[in-house]
């Protein structure tokens, strides 16, 4: 694995921009796996900053998220479909039906799950996968466990998970318990991936990461399995 420290979120989020234009420069038509969250804010304006300066072209980009809530519609504004077109597709020359995020109002979330990991692998996997990691080394909602799912599958929210996103919401009764996931299979069929933290709390779980054991009880981990991911972190995560 590769490490990019960075010496702030800024200097970062400039950083993991170049790599996917890079990406985009390369292969015109590239399938680009996303991630939601705060982490990849600033990644976001920075493509869009490029893309408007006519540095990078979208219009025959496909792109794949990671996961969404379930039962959510697209146009709630706590959800991932509304979180990409605000922070990213709305923003490019991007063709919004070449964008793809599991369906959060699909009557059935088992057959969503099934439909939308055979159409990623319709596409070959991502061309690069951005992801982001969480304080206890979960990867888009593949949370720590005995067991993971490999593939694209619905999953209940934990308790810790439901309780930190209820300020989001206008209730704790109206955060969704349960989402739509890639799984840890589903993200490593990407060609490339590119994972971003930022910040000491982070710190832990990346140097979890970088140990090099595999370990359910931290998903990130599985990234050694990878031949070609890049970490591109800030200086505060990865000192601690």
């Amino acid at each position: 694995m590769k490490v990019i420290v960075c010496k702030d979120y800024a200097e970062m989020s400039a950083k993991s921009a170049e790599i996917v234009a890079d990406v985009m420069k390369n292969k015109p038509n590239a399938v680009l796996g996303l991630a939601t969250g705060s982490t990849p804010e600033g990644m976001y304006a920075k493509l869009a900053e490029m893309n408007k300066a006519g540095e990078i072209d979208f219009s025959q980009v496909p792109t794949v998220n990671l996961d969404e809530y379930y039962p959510i519609s697209p146009d709630n504004d706590q959800s991932y479909r509304y979180f990409m077109n605000k922070n990213l597709f709305d923003r490019v020359n991007i063709d919004k039906t070449h964008t793809h995020v599991p369906q959060g109002s699909a009557a059935d979330g088992e057959a969503e799950a099934k439909r939308y990991e055979k159409f990623v692998r319709s596409l070959g996997g991502a061309d690069i996968q951005v992801l982001g990691i969480g304080r206890n080394g979960h990867i888009a909602f593949n949370e720590p466990d005995t067991e993971l799912v490999p593939e694209t599958h619905i999953t209940s929210l934990t308790e810790d998970t439901i309780d930190a996103n209820a300020r989001f919401f206008a209730s704790a009764a109206d955060v969704p318990t349960k989402a739509l996931t890639m799984g840890m299979g589903t993200i490593l069929s990407a060609k490339k991936i590119i994972i971003l933290a930022n910040g000491k709390g982070k710190h832990d779980a990346v140097m979890q990461m970088l140990k090099g054991t595999v370990t359910t009880s931290c998903p990130a981990s599985f990234l050694n399995l990878h031949d070609d991911v890049v970490l591109v972190c800030d200086e505060a995560c990865y000192n601690g």
